[in-house]
């Protein structure tokens, strides 16, 4: 397991002080901090032994107070878009602020990305832990959140959870931004991307879904063999991708599949996602422009990253129904990112064969639960490989 240290990040005037947690193992260093569960680093050796931190932010808390791009963030309590910011519970209209033209984004004007999260050491990570009351940015129920990140080797393993006290709408994920050529990098067009749908989600203008399922064959959505993003890019509608890849109709049985991987052929650098989530937002930072500083004063362009964040499909609340949670439910899902230098043939071959550097996003559901205590330290820790989670 991994090396888990603890330290002071920063303090928000009236709320509290946010923590940095650090897990580092031979080959991977991860950094998050109770601000929204922001994964604000990871660092990982490329082919040459060279370190690159491979995902976007900032270098303080001033930037992530703001991060109006989500950057590293758990995103609650429903991700990606509701049309109109309405849904109906039980026979009743719930309507949310609009942040995203005429829609709701990432859990409103205040979600999951935007509060201090509770903390305590686990072995190998740490546990991450939240209250959002019932009423909140206008979601019915008090809802029980934690977020566990935890390093072995070469895989980081998220894991959620959530519970609430009334049916309300659920669809966790982590935004991180990744460039495998490392954050700060100018864009991501020598990328190599496969995905393993057979279908996505066409949108409309304000990038709603509009019911259709369509399939993937003979259109420039047909990742199913690893192609260049750059080229791919011209051969897409409007500004990139931004579009929910169906791995499954959400009302299939989850099992776990091998659902994307990207190849950076320069650093080596493969990142592989594995899900039980019925879908996968390929997103490619198509609204960055370079207008703000990054770690390091790094500008991030349009196009200088790319996301997959695996999810239920968007506005499944309006369209299937199939995103509510439950109060005699639990929720868990997770996922495990795993960063491992390789430059061979076997790197280019389809997404189904497994390789070491994966992303596994698991979700299943039962009743009863519990909910890990939140804490805090003022130093630096270790958790024991003989301590328990």
């Amino acid at each position: 397991m991994a090396l888990v240290l603890m330290e002071e990040f920063g303090e928000v005037p009236g709320e509290g002080r946010v923590q940095k947690w650090i897990l580092k193992s031979s080959n991977i260093t991860v950094e998050i901090i109770t601000l929204g569960c922001i994964i604000t680093a990871i660092k990982c050796k490329g082919k040459n032994g060279e370190v690159n931190d491979i995902v976007l932010g900032y270098d303080d808390l001033e930037g992530y107070l703001a991060n109006p791009k989500y950057f590293g963030a758990v995103i609650g309590r429903v991700a990606n878009r509701i049309a109109k910011g309405r849904f109906v519970v039980d026979g009743k209209d719930y309507q949310l602020a609009i942040n995203n033209g005429p829609n709701s984004l990432h859990g409103g004007l205040r979600g999951f990305s935007k509060v201090i999260w509770g903390s305590e050491g686990v072995e190998g990570g740490v546990r991450l832990t939240l209250t959002s009351p019932d009423g909140d940015q206008n979601y019915p129920g008090e809802v029980q959140a934690s977020v566990t990140y935890t390093l072995e080797g070469d895989t980081l393993s998220i894991q959620y959870q959530a519970r609430s006290t009334r049916t309300t709408p659920i669809n966790l994920t982590n935004h991180s931004y990744f460039n495998l050529a490392g954050q700060g990098s100018a864009d991501i067009y020598d990328h190599e991307v496969s995905i393993n749908a057979p279908t996505y989600l066409p949108v409309d203008d304000v990038m709603i879904p509009t019911g259709e399922v369509r399939p993937v064959e003979h259109t420039p959505f047909d990742l199913r063999r690893p192609v260049l993003i750059g080229p791919r890019l011209k051969e897409v509608p409007g500004p990139g991708f931004d579009h929910n890849f169906c791995l499954s109709s959400p009302g299939d049985a989850w099992t776990e599949r091998v659902c994307a991987r990207v190849f950076h052929p320069a650093s080596g650098c493969v990142m592989e996602v594995s899900t039980t989530q019925p879908g996968v937002q390929f997103y490619t930072a198509n609204f960055l422009d370079g207008s703000f500083k990054g770690k390091g004063g790094a500008s991030y362009p349009k196009h200088s990253a790319f996301c997959l964040e695996t999810q239920n499909w968007p506005d499944a609340v309006n369209q299937i129904l199939l995103q509510f949670l439950k109060p005699d439910h639990v929720h868990v899902m997770g996922n495990t990112m795993g960063l491992f230098p390789r430059c061979s043939a076997e790197t280019r071959g389809a997404v189904p064969p497994r390789h070491p550097l994966h992303l596994l996003h698991r979700l299943t559901e039962r009743g009863g639960g519990g909910q890990g205590s939140a804490s805090s330290r003022e130093r630096p820790i270790r958790i024991p490989a003989t301590d328990q989670s």
